[in-house]
């Protein structure tokens, strides 16, 4: 399992494994990407309804998703060590 190596203590809750959701980033290791929260999110949904909807998931993970949307959009480095 890698973790995303960056200065937000949120983003060490972001893991990227080769044979688990195609490699794409997931909240801790759970078959749960950062795209599909950022999805719901951006449907309209609150992060009490994420949460609602998988409730294995904590708060803090809606905000490390949010924590590497930003800084993905702000280009700064998000690559797993």
């Amino acid at each position: 399992m890698r973790y995303i190596d960056t200065m937000n203590p949120l983003l060490e809750r972001i893991t990227i494994e080769p044979g688990k959701a195609g490699g794409r980033p997931c909240i801790r290791g759970l078959r749960v990407r950062v795209q599909d929260v950022l999805e719901m999110l951006a449907a309209g949904m609150t992060s009490a309804e994420v949460l609602q909807e998988y409730p294995y998931l904590e708060p803090d993970d809606i905000r490390a998703a949010l924590a590497y949307a930003a800084a993905a959009v702000a280009d700064t480095a998000v690559v797993a060590a």
